[in-house]
């Protein structure tokens, strides 16, 4: 196949609202599924997708992932795969508390943690995801080559990716991410080259008002763990 007619799209999902009654940042920790909230969403998406070519569906590693890529895989009568690169980024604050004027950020041992905004000196550092991301993407790309992919991932490393692939800065405002829950960040190759970026929200009317890109936080309600 030539490569002007070598178009190949990789859809970047981010999972659907988990279970989390005691608003823990849960990161890469295990035993973390959906909500039934979450089940919904997840079954939203894959309506969405289904009249889509899709030949190859895969998730990060951790339950919430596998059970948003699950009924995707489903309707499309494919197996699901897992690709370790696509886990949520790691963070040195999972299993604490992030609520507006509580939590975490309050302790000032863990202050030493939140020096570099730019690496981040909290987590892995944005050029790591990146790599990972793209190495993920790119698999992805290969796997269904000619059709389209679904990946299912979490909110930091979809959005680093899309801003490296974009050209914008990695360090940013969380606040500011366009990645909601059950989101679509979609990916069109041309070949190997990624030629657009498009995105797009399936659940969005699933989705609490507080979790969406650019809302103003809420007491005892946090997105920090939403990722």
């Amino acid at each position: 196949m030539s490569e002007d007619k070598d178009i190949t799209v990789v859809h970047l999902v981010r999972h659907g609202e988990v279970e989390n009654p005691d608003g823990v940042l849960y990161g890469r920790r295990a035993g973390y599924h959906l909500s039934e909230l979450g089940r919904q969403m997840a079954d939203r998406v894959a309506e969405h997708l289904a009249d889509r070519d899709i030949t190859h569906v895969v998730s990060s590693p951790l339950e919430r992932a596998q059970e948003t890529a699950a009924p995707v895989a489903k309707s499309h009568s494919l197996t699901l795969d897992t690709d370790e690169r696509l886990i949520e980024a790691a963070n040195v604050f999972e299993g604490k508390t992030f609520g507006v004027g509580d939590g975490a950020l309050r302790k000032p041992s863990n202050w030493k943690h939140l020096t570099n905004p730019f690496r981040p000196s909290w987590g892995e550092p944005y050029v790591d995801q990146v790599v990972r991301m793209m190495g993920a993407l790119d698999a992805a790309r290969d796997a269904a080559r000619g059709h389209e992919a679904v990946c299912v991932s979490h909110q930091l490393p979809i959005w680093i990716v899309r801003s490296f692939v974009e050209r914008r800065r990695l360090w940013h405002d969380p606040r500011r991410r366009q990645c909601t829950l059950a989101s679509l960040t979609t990916f069109t190759y041309q070949g190997d080259r990624i030629v657009s970026v498009g995105y797009s929200e399936p659940a969005r009317d699933l989705v609490p008002a507080h979790l969406l890109a650019g809302a103003k936080p809420v007491k005892g309600k946090s997105k920090a763990f939403g990722a």
